[in-house]
């Protein structure tokens, strides 16, 4: 028998698409394995982890034997995943969906696998590992009637099967086989529960869920009011974002997974399962313009009220239920492709990062601008805010990149800075915001933008830098565009966009930076950097530009539509966390500047 390589126990990344119903997501591979689910939430400890760790991660296989071809996608504008498999000797269609429970929220948790036979004869073997607690807590597995459960502490999930073979119980898993014929139907559910009573659905209830979800992603998807030419990209993009929303509390997970290295064997390995403020101002005004004002208010009452842990000071993240403690620590896992460590928890936690104030005050003047009212008390949070700002701004921090080097005095947290009493003083003047330090906030804001002229701008480059006194160049400083921090007409601003293109693009991509930033090895291109730049494009008016780039970049998208947080630039292979929300809000973003700038 031919020796399994790395490879082979573990699928590419672009091979993976993600199911959700707004609590938790599961990633199902191109093969039929759920190799990523966590219980009861999304940033919850994993039951099926075999992304992390082939050996002792866990999965819900289900494979077809003899597969010579499989193909798939989601529904229509749903989150419900569809592959069809082609053997020698038949088809079968497989239908995944992480399924809704009706009106509000349940107590379980379900994932249901629909299997139908189209043509011929097709074997079919399902298995379902179970390993609890990222794959180091104990499992018990019983094979109870009418469902075998395995249970680990509080935890526990019922295999729940019809029509899907005898199935068969031992010390590692619960499995069986099949065969599908043209017009037959299995049904397979995992149901889940934590602290609760465990619920042993009927089969008819289960196959209404998995319509019923269906119907209810289809239904969300048609009040997306985005109709220009990129609706099919983008209404992907909002039904990812969507399945990164922890219902319970309206926070917004960067993204689904742990630990995906950016480098293949590499250190580059984070925890993204939690909320980033500054992904805030990019996703409340991409909710807004989608016309998603219950999400768009959710997320914005969210983050308000997570932050007034910590005001004046804002962290860097919180976790999806408000909190703040996310201690970073390493699991005994094998990582993705043997890339190590892997890390639950993120260390950045710690770090000063002064771009998100601003990201979090242009999130509430875009909200206000937008129609909705603000609040006496959240006024006096941006006071006090605006005023955090002027004391702080002249520090270095570890910016936008969350390096792990030295704090630097970072050009784009600078102008973030800047944004941030920009906006504290519009508020103001709205009346929006109490007045009585604008005109400090105003004094304060002008000397940034000296500091910006004066120490962050090289004449070698002719462009501004990655930060003071460096030469080093970083993608963020398209974000001056996109931020307005300079009218579009002006010649700094459209110099920094030609020499951020010029030299960090790698094809369609750009590279995140150069220059050292306290971690071995290298990473691959990060994928919202190229929106960015599709959008800075739009902007400055360079319309035909900005078309070609944000053609060649949808095309970089895997066969279901999501992205990876970065791709090899030479062989377009995934790398990072997937999906990571922060592209999708990219793409986005680019696609209704477009919209705007055609318009």
């Amino acid at each position: 028998m031919r020796h399994r390589t790395i490879e082979d126990r573990y699928p590419p990344l672009r091979d993976y698409a993600l199911i959700g119903d707004g609590r938790t997501a599961a990633l199902v591979s191109r093969d039929g394995s759920v190799d990523w689910w966590c219980l009861p939430n999304l940033d919850s400890p994993s039951i099926f982890g075999a992304v992390l760790d082939a050996d002792r991660g866990g999965r819900f296989v289900l494979h077809p034997e003899g597969v010579v071809e499989a193909r798939r996608r989601y529904l229509p504008d749903t989150n419900v995943l569809e592959t069809t498999f082609t053997t020698a000797t038949g088809r079968v269609r497989v239908t995944d969906a992480m399924t809704l429970p009706g009106l509000g929220l349940a107590p379980f948790r379900e994932l249901a696998r629909r299997v139908e036979g189209l043509d011929g004869r097709v074997a079919i073997r399902w298995r379902i590992e179970p390993r609890f607690g990222y794959g180091l807590a104990p499992t018990r597995i019983e094979p109870r009637t009418p469902f075998p459960v395995a249970s680990s502490g509080g935890t526990a999930i019922a295999a729940c099967t019809w029509q899907a073979g005898r199935v068969d119980c031992d010390r590692a898993g619960i499995a069986g086989g099949f065969e599908a014929r043209a017009g037959t139907r299995a049904t397979l559910a995992v149901s889940a529960a934590h602290g609760e009573p465990l619920v042993l659905p009927a089969r008819a209830d289960v196959e209404q869920r998995i319509d019923a979800t269906a119907e209810f992603w289809r239904s969300w998807s048609t009040r997306l009011s985005y109709t220009g030419p990129w609706r099919d990209a983008v209404v992907r993009s909002a039904l990812a974002l969507k399945l990164l929303v922890f219902a319970p509390s309206g926070a917004i997970a960067a993204a689904p997974t742990t630990s995906l290295p950016e480098l293949i064997g590499g250190e580059r390995n984070w925890d993204y399962r939690f909320s980033w403020i500054r992904d805030a101002s990019f996703m409340l005004e991409s909710l807004l313009q989608l016309g998603c004002q219950a999400e768009a208010k959710a997320f914005f009452w969210w983050f308000m009220h997570a932050t007034q842990r910590t005001l004046p000071r804002v962290n860097v993240f919180y976790r999806l239920d408000g909190g703040t403690h996310a201690p970073e620590r390493t699991l005994p896992l094998a990582g993705y492709r043997e890339s190590r460590p892997v890390r639950v928890g993120n260390g950045a936690a710690d770090q000063l990062q002064l771009d998100t104030y601003g990201e979090l005050v242009d999130a509430v003047y875009q909200y206000v601008q937008k129609g909705h009212p603000l609040g006496r008390d959240t006024g006096r949070d941006i006071a006090r805010i605006a005023d955090f700002v002027c004391v702080h701004w002249r520090e270095p921090d570890s910016g936008i990149w969350e390096v792990r080097s030295e704090p630097r005095h970072h050009t784009h947290s600078k102008a973030m800075c800047w944004v941030a009493l920009d906006r504290a003083v519009r508020l103001a003047r709205a009346g929006r915001v109490p007045p009585g330090h604008a005109a400090r906030w105003a004094s304060e804001a002008a000397a940034i933008r000296r500091f910006v002229d004066e120490r962050c701008w090289s004449d070698a480059k002719g462009s501004h830098v990655w930060y003071a006194g460096g030469e080093h160049l970083d993608a963020s400083l398209l974000l001056l565009a996109i931020m307005r921090y300079d009218p579009p007409d002006s010649p700094r601003l459209r110099a920094t966009v030609d020499a951020v293109r010029r030299e960090l693009a790698a094809g369609p991509l750009l590279q995140r930076y150069t220059g050292d930033d306290g971690l071995a090895g290298g990473e691959g291109a990060f994928a919202c950097c190229s929106f960015w730049l599709v959008e800075a494009l739009a902007i400055l008016g360079r319309r035909p530009d900005a078309e070609r780039l944000m053609s060649d970049l949808v095309a970089l998208a895997n066969d279901v539509g999501l992205y990876a947080e970065e791709v090899e630039p030479t062989t377009g292979a995934f790398l990072g966390n997937f999906p990571q929300g922060l592209v999708h809000l990219a793409l986005i973003s680019a696609a209704i500047a477009m919209h705007g700038a055609a318009g």
